[in-house]
């Protein structure tokens, strides 16, 4: 079992392939994501590693964490989180993670906070088809109807389909396809869609329900053995913060 990464979701856009056929994926952006601490099964009892991605201002972090990242001789990082991992796919403290980490054709899981919605009716938010239009119903068109019973059982039942908060809540999108990386600038396109919003941070790993891709280095794919190897002849990427955009010779996305 490998470590997964953290990374930043900075839009979506789409890619052309060799047979005309254009997929839409997310652009997912590695910052600087490396390992600040190790966890062992002597001393912690399980077996992780902890990366941080991203970076901090020393005014934003409170003195404990800037010992811990002292301690690793890792710049402040934005976001933490730790991955599980094999006894044999633990990594060094201070190794930086590269896109390579992940290959082409490769099933990914992806976690994330989902799009806030704020406070929404039970026909938005459960997709209720709401109340007649007419025949006596005035002011409840869009009301959900009925919330319990009368005497007996005489409440509203625990999970109640009704009106409230809508979003804002973890979630894992599985078996998500990498259609490309690019190494040079630390890029992951997804195929499709994922949670979150723009720059949010998302958990990036390996397939739980699926054999894990026979391409993908292990232990895992560091960004210096990736700056050793040639660059991959892949089409030119500009990424912009509204969105992606692909542009490349006879391509335009």
């Amino acid at each position: 079992m490998r470590t997964g990464v953290i990374a930043k979701k900075v839009g979506m856009t789409r890619l052309f392939q060799d047979d005309g056929r254009h997929v839409p994926v997310t652009v997912l952006s590695l910052e600087d994501c490396q390992v600040v601490s190790v966890r062992t099964a002597e001393r912690d009892g399980y077996v992780a590693v902890q990366l941080g991605a991203g970076s901090a201002k020393q005014k934003n972090v409170a003195k404990p964490q800037r010992e811990h990242f002292a301690k690793a001789e890792v710049p402040l990082k934005a976001r933490l989180a730790e991955f599980r991992v094999a006894e044999d796919a633990v990594l060094e403290v201070g190794a930086a993670l590269a896109a390579s980490h992940f290959v082409t054709g490769q099933l990914v899981d992806i976690s994330g906070h989902t799009q806030g919605k704020g406070f929404q009716g039970a026909m938005k938010r459960w997709g209720f088809g709401g109340m007649r239009a007419t025949h006596g119903v005035s002011i409840s068109h869009r009301a959900h109807g009925s919330t319990g019973n009368r005497q007996d059982p005489g409440k509203v039942f625990k999970n109640k389909k009704m009106a409230g908060h809508m979003g804002d809540r973890q979630h894992t999108q599985q078996n998500l396809e990498v259609v490309r990386t690019d190494d040079d600038r630390g890029l992951i396109f997804v195929k499709g869609s994922v949670p979150g919003a723009k720059n949010a941070w998302l958990m990036v790993s390996d397939a739980v329900k699926v054999a894990r891709h026979a391409g993908a280095p292990y232990p895992a794919g560091l960004r210096q053995a990736a700056n050793d190897t040639p660059a991959a002849a892949d089409t030119p990427i500009e990424v912009t913060n509204d969105a992606a955009e692909t542009s490349a010779d006879g391509q335009e996305g």
